[in-house]
């Protein structure tokens, strides 16, 4: 059986995750420049996506059907281009955290803001959810433009504890956060 498609995009399907993506994942994490504001460039070991990572992720869909991880695949293809996810904040308990990651050749081709702005919309238009935050390493401009795209604000800026982002100094785990609210998503789509 297929995996469940939760969204469906003009140019992409985002999936449930799998055990057969650990190589998709692999191959992303891989990329030190995918992992540069993640992880400092370093690569995720195979076997920490295979044991831990992949696994945690699919443990969402247990709970929630609208919450989770979700394998990015091109509608024309159905090539692996990355992933989106939508879930309960670390931080803030009562606000939605979205992230993504993309293969590298798919950078800057618009396939961020159209996948997070469809997560965004379902947290909002079908979850019914209050609050939507995303949150970047300052030095992640790419990702912030994405972010002020979808129609996220600057929140704040704070620094990574060290036991979320390690190996960084102070410095290095500087990041900022952005955030919508459903009303404001809402007046936005009346406008």
């Amino acid at each position: 059986m297929p995996p469940h498609v939760f969204l469906t995009t003009e140019r992409m399907r985002l999936r449930q995750f799998t055990l057969a993506d650990v190589d998709h994942v692999v191959m992303l994490d891989s990329d030190p420049a995918v992992m540069r504001f993640i992880s400092y460039g370093e690569p995720t070991p195979r076997s920490v996506i295979e044991q831990r990572v992949i696994p945690s992720w699919m443990k969402y869909y247990e709970a929630a059907e609208r919450i989770g991880f979700w394998a990015a695949e091109l509608l024309t293809t159905s090539e692996f281009i990355g992933w989106f996810h939508l879930r309960p904040d670390r931080f803030v308990a009562v606000e939605q955290d979205l992230g993504y990651r993309l293969r590298r050749e798919y950078w800057g081709h618009g396939l961020a803001s159209e996948g997070a702005r469809a997560v965004i919309a379902d947290g909002f238009e079908v979850s019914k959810f209050e609050k939507i935050t995303a949150r970047t390493l300052l030095g992640n401009l790419g990702s912030q433009r994405v972010m002020q795209k979808i129609g996220l604000s600057f929140e704040e800026e704070f620094v990574y504890p060290e036991h979320i982002l390690r190996g960084g100094s102070e410095e290095a785990r500087r990041a900022v956060k952005y955030s919508v609210t459903r009303d404001a998503w809402m007046r936005r789509l009346t406008r």
